[in-house]
């Protein structure tokens, strides 16, 4: 079962949606205490990742976080709360992965926040994008983005500039789009995780 890690950053009625419609049993995390019911995780976010974060220290559920050995998925500003920093806020995150969270440069070609459908290339073999085409589109809503790094990216996507669109270092995980607003390949992607 999915234990949904609730720190007061954002709405998660359409996540919680989708895990209904795909018959995925899932409870709430509110403090440290409620880990143990559950065998997987997901982070989720929407907002400011310095408030996100300051709201998630104020829980008390840091440290219990970055020691989870289980299956954890962080989505959206929930996945840039799983790197060392971001630009937004100028503020220091959990730090699980060493890369950071940077703005988009604003311009006439690329507004800012990149909202909308994208193309996401997956390259690494790994059961989170099983039965989920190489390149495959999603849905995307943010103005910062996760920096580039090939040992930590486990697919990417490009606006104005080359970004992960999926991170992965041992039990963790990250999306940057979401998943539970992306049709049938988002859908694949949240059973796949909760199969894990």
């Amino acid at each position: 079962m999915i234990g949904i890690i609730r720190y007061g950053a954002g709405n998660i009625f359409s996540l919680t949606a989708a895990l209904e419609r795909l018959g995925i049993k899932y409870g709430m995390v509110y403090s440290e205490t409620d880990f143990e019911q559950f065998d997987h995780y997901i982070i989720p976010g929407v907002g400011h990742a310095g408030a996100a974060m300051n709201k998630l220290q104020q829980t008390g559920m840091v440290d219990k976080i970055k020691s989870l050995k289980k299956p954890t998925l962080g989505i959206c500003v929930g996945m840039q709360l799983l790197t060392s920093y971001s630009e937004e806020g100028n503020t220091d995150l959990l730090n699980i992965f060493p890369i950071k969270t940077l703005r988009f440069a604003d311009s006439s070609e690329y507004k800012v926040p990149h909202t909308g459908w994208n193309e996401v290339n997956h390259g690494k073999d790994n059961a989170l994008f099983k039965n989920i085409p190489t390149a495959s589109h999603f849905y995307f809503v943010h103005s910062y983005f996760i920096e580039f790094n090939e040992a930590y990216t486990l697919a990417s996507t490009a606006y104005s500039t080359k970004f992960s669109a999926s991170i992965w270092k041992d039990n963790f995980f990250g999306v940057q789009f979401h998943p539970e607003k992306s049709g049938r390949y988002g859908e694949q992607l949240l059973t796949n995780f909760s199969n894990l």
